[in-house]
């Protein structure tokens, strides 16, 4: 018999535990004589004489969160990759239903700051789960209750009004900032995994967390860290790949994601933590069940930055200062590139990097392949879209990457053609040529009759840009050595020499200038 059949002591006390909880919230509530507060004094005490109304010191919203916060402790301290996990983890929805009983009770007889630590213990048990009732469809508007007033009466009871009704009660009727900061965070994380970009992006946006947000205790946080990542992962779901970028990109460079999600601590050779510091940070640590894939965060960052890399790098291969837009991927590029012998791509790195050596080229179908070949993509809840959606967007990037490289030795381009290469609809090759044009990516204008883009090459040739950059380096090692050459004698003396310089080239000048008369008049 398994350790999840086989009953156990601790099984049996969890049992008779909650079966206590659940037991006393019935009395409570089916006993209005009975009066439970931390308000009532000590002396005010009535737990004897029936005959008056009983007054009891105690709060069934403390009972509530030490249960809560004793479950979340009992996860932490099993192994996540146990049977023994999965075996606890199944108590959640009697702990959920222990919850819900006592947040009714509370709302019969609680004062409002209690009601809104009781909702919060609600909401941190459903903003992660996700509610097939309540995902964002295409055909569907981002922007308030627009999606929910389109739902039937028979599917109005999904996650995302329960959400919505617990975190409206708490912004309005909570005085503290703690609550009701996780609250406005784990109803963008609820939002975000249900693919609600825009209404997810403009509530994180109009709370203005971002700026003090390093002011809030660590577990809000880490709260808000994976609510940045939710916020990423689902703007790369809706195909905004530079939304998704920007999102990810302070996790992600700072090297320390696994950490900064609280998933664990990060081996490190000379740390600084004390053994009582590394003991609080596992008691931060989040259950493994709300964990988030980092393998596919770090793949998804990693697709963002070669879509927006690869185009950049090809648009400006000869500046003498190149702009990084992901310093990253180029670490990722500098790693490969070092290597002695490049075999085919095993990992997802490697497949991402040979995916941008394709796209380099225009390759759009090898790029394309080696990325649909990894297998992360199908954590995703609908993998299908997504590679349908990458695909897309790799022919899309690999013809501006095309267009960046190539322009140079057309004269002209047929619209026929480049549809054709890519396999792209006209319209979208249309699209994507003329915002080059407009945002004057590209030096070209349409000739629409006969359906072609002549270039005008008014960009400086590869010559022409190897000799800009060598004036520039120039200019920048002259201006070095007049640096040193101040640093070493002074400027006082640097100043005096030049200005010597200057009167001898004046004084010469005079001179010629007198002796030009005498020389005429003598004519």
């Amino acid at each position: 018999m398994s350790s999840v059949d086989r009953p156990t002591e601790t099984n049996r006390d969890k049992q008779r535990c909650l079966d206590k909880v659940r037991e006393l919230i019935q009395v409570l509530d089916g006993n209005e004589s009975v009066k439970l507060s931390d308000a009532i004094a000590d002396e005010a005490e009535n737990v004897t004489n029936i005959d008056e109304p009983l007054f009891v010191k105690g709060s069934v919203v403390v009972l509530l969160e030490r249960l809560d916060d004793e479950f979340v402790r009992i996860l932490q301290n099993t192994d996540a990759h146990s049977t023994d996990y999965i075996a606890r983890l199944a108590d959640e929805p009697h702990i959920v239903q222990v919850i819900q009983e006592g947040k009714a009770y509370i709302e019969k007889t609680g004062t409002t700051e209690e009601k809104c630590r009781a909702y919060l213990r609600a909401i941190e048990h459903l903003y992660y789960k996700i509610d097939k009732r309540s995902l964002h469809t295409d055909d569907q508007v981002d922007g308030g209750t627009t999606a929910l007033d389109t739902q039937t009466p028979s599917t109005a009871d999904t996650h995302r009004v329960s959400m919505d009704h617990l975190c409206k009660f708490i912004y309005s009727k909570d005085t503290s900032d703690r609550i009701r900061t996780r609250a406005l965070l784990c109803n963008v994380y609820h939002w975000a995994v249900h693919g609600y970009w825009y209404d997810a992006r403009d509530l994180m946006l109009m709370s203005h967390l971002q700026e003090s947000i390093q002011h809030s205790d660590v577990p809000t946080q880490v709260l808000y860290n994976r609510t940045i990542v939710q916020l990423g992962l689902c703007a790369f779901r809706k195909g905004l790949i530079k939304d998704a970028h920007n999102t990810l990109q302070d996790i992600q460079s700072s090297g320390k994601a696994k950490e900064l999600l609280a998933q664990g601590l990060m081996a490190q050779k000379f740390s600084d933590r004390t053994p009582e510091q590394e003991k609080v940070e596992k008691r931060r640590q989040i259950p493994f069940h709300m964990h988030i894939n980092l393998e596919l965060l770090e793949c998804v960052y990693l697709t963002c930055a070669m879509l927006l890399e690869i185009p950049n790098m090809a648009a400006h291969e000869f500046d003498y200062k190149k702009r990084m837009i992901s310093k990253a991927f180029h670490y990722v590029l500098r790693v490969s590139e070092r290597s002695p012998l490049v075999g085919p791509p095993e990992s997802m790195r490697e497949h991402v990097v040979a995916a941008a050596n394709a796209m380099r080229t225009g390759d759009w179908q090898a790029c394309r392949d080696y990325m649909l070949r990894v297998k992360v993509w199908n954590l995703f809840l609908n993998p299908e879209k997504i590679k349908e959606m990458l695909s897309r967007k790799i022919q899309e990037e690999s013809l501006r990457t095309y267009l960046f490289t190539y322009s140079s030795v057309y004269e002209s381009l047929s619209l026929t053609t480049l549809s054709e290469m890519f396999e792209l609809p006209s319209p979208v090759v249309h699209r994507i040529l003329s915002k080059m044009m407009i945002s004057e990516e590209l030096q070209a204008s349409w000739d629409e009759p006969t359906q072609t883009v002549t270039l005008h090459h008014a960009e400086p040739t590869r010559l022409q840009s190897l000799a800009l950059q060598l004036s520039e380096k120039v200019a920048s090692l002259v201006e070095n050595n007049e640096r040193i050459m101040d640093n070493r004698y002074g400027g006082y003396w640097f100043k005096q020499g030049w200005q010597g310089q200057q009167q001898s080239g004046q004084s010469s000048q005079m001179s010629s200038g007198r002796s030009r008369p005498q020389v005429h008049g003598l004519a």
